[in-house]
């Protein structure tokens, strides 16, 4: 059957009406693909959130746990002064009541700003941060014993960790002259770390409120 030219005119807009049916399905079909496309992306992005909610929460749950256990001993390291902010007045207290007791002649001192440290015997601190205040302190000596005295004072009257890094004695009598009245014969040019491990928030919000 041969359609004659005015048969295509009879056919125009049927064939136009069917023209736009298919491109209107073809439309929704990609639009329809391109949402299940993006509801499945969707979908896989919240069971990825999910999971790791999941995670964090017993994770959080088991450190807490941990956290509850060891808090006594926690608390007593905090109390110490271990744990938390540095206490520089407690530090320099300490080494005007050795030299008030125990007649040390003149000290002098300075410390730094503290800094983050990460020494090469703590590894892993976990979420925890390890910082230290370096002190500087010079002073004359009758003999060598005042310096172990000092330091052993020090470290025993502070609960935080000391380092000492360094220690220069010169010599200022050399003939070691006897007097009367007691004189320096040694002078001691120190340096010490002070270590204080600075606690996370998370910690903080359990610890705080008991403290």
């Amino acid at each position: 059957m041969k359609l004659e030219q005015k048969d295509w005119k009879k056919l125009q807009i049927p064939l136009a009406i069917l023209g736009v049916v298919v491109l209107v399905v073809v439309v929704c079909i990609v639009l329809a693909q391109q949402y299940k496309t993006d509801q499945e992306q969707a979908l896989f992005t919240q069971q990825n959130q999910l999971n790791a909610a999941r995670q964090r929460y017993q994770s959080s749950g088991l450190e807490k746990e941990i956290i509850t256990e060891f808090l006594p001993q926690y608390q007593a390291l905090i109390n110490k002064g271990f744990v938390g902010e540095e206490r520089r007045i407690e530090w320099v207290e300490s080494l005007r009541v050795q030299h008030k007791n125990h007649k040390l002649f003149g000290i002098t001192y300075s410390i730094k700003q503290q800094e983050k440290y990460t020494p090469a015997f703590a590894t892993n601190l976990g979420s925890f941060a390890l910082n230290r205040s370096t002190m500087q302190f010079e002073l004359d000596m009758l003999h060598e014993g005042d310096l172990l005295q000092l330091t052993e004072f020090l470290s025993n009257a502070n609960a935080a960790a000391m380092i000492l890094r360094d220690c220069e004695i010169t010599r200022l009598n050399e003939g070691g002259v006897l007097s009367a009245q007691l004189i320096a014969n040694l002078h001691a040019k120190c340096e010490l770390d002070w270590l204080t491990l600075r606690e996370p928030a998370a910690i903080q919000a359990i610890v705080e409120p008991s403290s």
